[in-house]
């Protein structure tokens, strides 16, 4: 298969092109895997290097706080000294730390593993979303490859639970980070022959001040909506998002008035970016809000063990890989970006409205709801970063891509914020008033306490806890659908008018390998 070119659409990608998109597949769904890869792992690392249970929580929470808060910093690293460089640092990166958390006798040896982990992952998500742009000039052939990368990306969050759970039972905890090193290895190998260089050709200098200010802008507001959901409004957490806003102002005024901002204004003046960038935040609320609810329904409501758990949420992963591709196709057939981002919406609403539906025993149901959400939130993501990255300049294509992935970050931690509160304030007015105080907190915690009583007891208490739960479902479900008709409207106007205007890429900005 050949290159060709067509007048309208610039160079059609060839054989070599979509090789390189399976290259680039694989190492991204390991990075979305390692996201959730510990949940099955972590009782077997608690065992063997016995952590504190602050030194616990850093070894869940370090890699996602590292990676959201570097992202934009590496995105705009990559347009200025080569994409694919900044790629192959990531994947070595990646891969070493991999060995490091695999082999790690110490708790403190993990923590800075998998912080080396988050470093390498802020490199290679924005990076391979960024090529992408590069490889892929005509429309219809990069729409199909932002909606493969949109499926594996959410894929891999659902299949690492899992796999995790099956390498930690047949073999041990440090399994788990292993399996990434093949892929890093392919990559490295076959990478610089395969993927092409490219990076801005007039980047200007390198905004030092400015990436601390992204940091504390990003790292403060993501700690504070993560804790919302189970530890309540207290008051350092809202001092934690308040700190984090504060600094965000700053950042923005650097970014306004340096002469060479790490994210340039420009990418906001194109016609579609903001509104492409705030929708994306909304379609990731609305996939990750739901996942706060049903994990914990299928484990605890409808008592799964945790790899069954697991392996039944697998079955609403299956259809996601086909989403993105089926929105770009509808795109190419005619049907206007906006109504199909807007038929996503509605479909993820549906999922939403699905489970308002559940009760106590509705496994199917609940799966169905699943489905719906992420194939919904699939397809709007595919198709707004496909919008993103058309609309951007060519050579901002790094910094575009570390927006997209930074609002995804901020979108589901304010779902689990937003929705974790209302699902917790009425499981805790439907608890009946006789209920212990560690059964009016949480549903685990009232399933603990009911072991603990005697049978009628315990089972009383067990049954009122889980409706009280669902009904808690039932009320963040109904806000979420309510939100996400909204952004339904609000992109079948605000998309109407927005079309991508296609562009050869500068032959300066392209590099031999």
């Amino acid at each position: 298969m050949t290159n060709s070119t067509s007048p309208s659409t610039g160079t059609r990608a060839g054989r070599r092109e979509w090789t390189a998109l399976g290259v680039l597949m694989l190492p991204l769904l390991l990075v979305s895997m390692d996201v959730s890869v510990l949940y099955f792992a972590i009782p077997a690392i608690s065992a063997d290097l016995e952590p504190s249970g602050t030194q616990q929580l850093w070894i869940f929470d370090i890699y996602g706080f590292v990676l959201a808060g570097l992202l934009m910093t590496m995105g705009s690293l990559g347009d200025r000294i080569g994409r694919r460089r900044l790629l192959l640092f990531g994947a070595a990166a990646f891969g070493a730390a991999s060995l490091l958390a695999a082999y790690a006798n110490s708790a403190e040896t993990l923590i800075a593993a998998r912080a080396i982990l988050g470093i390498g992952g802020a490199t290679l998500m924005p990076s391979t979303m960024a090529l992408i742009r590069t490889m892929f000039t005509d429309p219809e052939q990069r729409a199909k490859a932002v909606g493969l990368w949109s499926g594996v990306m959410t894929a891999g969050i659902a299949l690492g639970s899992v796999m995790s759970g099956v390498l930690v039972e047949h073999f041990w905890w440090g399994s788990v980070f292993l399996v990434n090193l093949p892929a890093m290895v392919l990559l490295l190998a076959v990478g610089p022959a395969l993927l092409p260089e490219a990076r801005n050709p007039e980047p200007g200098r390198f905004d030092l001040l400015s990436v601390p200010l992204s940091m504390a802008a990003v790292l403060p507001v993501i700690y504070g909506l993560k804790e919302i959901p189970s530890e309540g409004w207290n008051v350092r957490y809202v001092l934690s998002v308040t700190v984090g806003l504060l600094f965000a102002a700053l950042f923005v005024h650097r970014q306004r008035t340096t002469a060479s901002p790490l994210v340039s204004p420009a990418l906001f003046r194109g016609h579609g970016f903001a509104p492409a960038l705030g929708l994306y935040l909304v379609a990731a609320f609305g996939m990750i809000g739901s996942a706060f609810f049903t994990t914990q329904y299928i484990q605890s409501v409808l008592d799964k063990s945790a790899l069954e758990a697991a392996l039944w949420s697998l079955l609403p992963s299956v259809p996601i890989g086909f989403a993105g591709v089926v929105g770009s196709q509808l795109v190419r057939r005619g049907v206007h970006r906006a109504h199909v981002v807007a038929g996503g919406f509605l479909t993820t609403a549906g999922g939403y409205g699905l489970l308002v539906l559940t009760d106590t025993d509705s496994l199917w149901l609940l799966l169905g709801a699943c489905a719906a959400l992420a194939c919904g939130a699939v397809v709007v993501m595919s198709q707004l970063a496909d919008l993103a990255l058309g609309t951007a300049p060519v050579e901002k294509a790094g910094s575009a891509s570390s927006l997209l992935e930074t609002a995804a970050e901020f979108g589901g931690a304010l779902s689990m914020a937003v929705l974790g509160a209302i699902g917790t304030a009425i499981y805790r007015h439907e608890m009946p008033p006789s209920a212990p105080t560690a059964a009016d907190e949480t549903l685990g915690g009232a399933l603990a306490v009911a072991r603990q009583l005697p049978d009628r007891a315990g089972d009383a208490l067990a049954t009122a806890a889980r409706e009280a739960f669902t009904s808690g479902m039932h009320a963040a479900a109904i806000a979420g659908a309510a939100l996400l008709v909204g952004a339904a409207v609000t992109a079948a106007v605000k998309l109407r008018r927005v079309e991508v205007r296609e562009e050869r890429t500068p032959d300066a900005e392209k590099v031999p390998a």
